[in-house]
């Protein structure tokens, strides 16, 4: 059987382009992203970090992820605009469900990305290039933002490509191509080599991904553990993971509940949902897994079913976290009729070990870190001295007036 052909679509600068099209579309005259810019923090007090910089920022080594008091001090002249996630969710759906009507096997990896199996539209096009030509150039015709297309033979070398030149660009990383490609370039470059493996990988004396593609496994294993192993497999090129479709069954950790009376406000349906929050992400941490994907379900009086369900921006077992996707998904989903059921799923789940391209907003961290401590600290306690055992103040029941 032939090797598989796997498109990597991704938009260039997705939060600047989409916060630059909002503006353009309110009269704004000027395109944030023919100027330096960014998108982050806070545009009055300037705090905050980079969320997406345009490429005329980028000539001013404005990196993502730095603060926005240090961006704006490498250029004065700097436009910041905050960020409007709740439009970028907007974008983000519209881009897939279009996508998606080109080809049904997409897989959704963050808000602005995904891949794509060329298998099943193959006999449209006289190539794979032509087909993500077409693509790319769909995209900026029909939502006037860009989009990258990297075309590989595997999953990580499709990502990888994807962020070669941009904007606007198509290009291929087969596994025939990684020693003329990818070898040449910095390991900084390679898919979840972060700040901490480059510089591990520097005192090692290995600089760029040719040198750790041929470096000795086994060394790797040493100071890297498990990571060394999987960038090993990445600048060779190894990477045995497929397209997971849409519609492909998604295992994953779940609870409901089946109501004692009908729900009829959203309070006590987010009061519900936190609960259910809870419980999911105990048994996530239970099990040691992390979900990319969380599902709201709402059956009515009347047994009428409908789910509504959204990708995150990196894996998590938090229950917080959980708890905010529900909510707003039900927010989104409720039709204000009486629920008889209320149910909360995290699917696509990973390893809580797994690797992960860091999200832009768990740069602000340690408030993470806290959270993961917090939820741990809480398991404990309700471990040894039964569920009910402590509350969250937003589980507690308002006194009656």
């Amino acid at each position: 059987m032939p090797d598989p052909i796997i498109f990597h679509i991704d938009v260039n600068s997705a939060f600047l382009s989409w916060t630059a099209l909002d503006r353009l579309r309110s009269g704004d005259p000027v395109d944030l992203r023919t100027i330096p810019s960014i998108v982050g923090g806070d545009s009055a007090t300037r705090h905050g970090i980079v969320l997406a910089k345009s490429i005329p920022a980028k000539a001013y080594s404005i990196r993502t992820g730095e603060p926005v008091a240090s961006a704006m001090r490498k250029c004065p002249n700097l436009v910041l605009a905050s960020p409007d996630h709740a439009r970028y969710k907007e974008y983000s759906r519209a881009l897939m469900d279009h996508l998606s009507q080109i080809c049904p096997d997409i897989e959704q990896v963050s808000i602005d990305e995904c891949y794509m199996d060329y298998t099943p539209i193959s006999a449209n096009y006289a190539s794979p290039l032509e087909a993500a030509v077409r693509i790319k150039d769909s995209v900026r015709e029909t939502f006037s933002f860009t989009v990258n297309v990297g075309i590989s033979d595997r999953k990580v070398l499709a990502k990888m490509a994807s962020d070669f030149r941009k904007p606007d660009l198509v290009h291929t990383l087969f596994a025939a191509e990684i020693q003329e490609k990818l070898w040449p370039l910095p390991v900084s470059d390679l898919f979840l080599c972060g700040h901490s493996s480059v510089e591990t990988l520097r005192k090692l004396g290995i600089l760029t991904i040719g040198e750790l593609a041929q470096a000795d496994p086994a060394i790797l294993d040493a100071h890297l553990k498990s990571h060394g192993r999987l960038l090993w497999n990445y600048a060779n090129g190894i990477d045995p993971s497929t397209v997971e479709t849409r519609h492909a069954k998604a295992k994953g950790i779940g609870n409901s509940t089946t109501l004692s009376a009908d729900v009829t406000t959203a309070e006590e349906a987010h009061r519900i949902l936190r609960n259910l929050s809870e419980s999911v992400g105990a048994r996530m941490r239970r099990a040691h897994s992390m979900g990319y994907s969380v599902c709201t379900e709402i059956k009515y009086s009347d047994f009428v079913s409908v789910s509504h369900q959204t990708i995150l921006d990196a894996p998590t077992s938090s229950d917080a976290i959980l708890a905010e996707a529900a909510c707003a998904l039900f927010d989104e989903l409720w039709n204000g009729n009486p629920i008889r059921l209320l149910g909360v799923r995290t699917t696509k789940l990973v390893a809580e070990d797994t690797p992960v391209q860091l999200s832009l907003f768990d740069l602000q961290a340690p408030k993470s870190e806290k959270q993961q401590k917090l939820d741990a600290a809480l398991d404990k306690i309700r471990s040894r001295y039964g569920k009910g055992a402590i509350k969250r103040g937003s589980q507690i029941d308002s006194p009656k007036s």
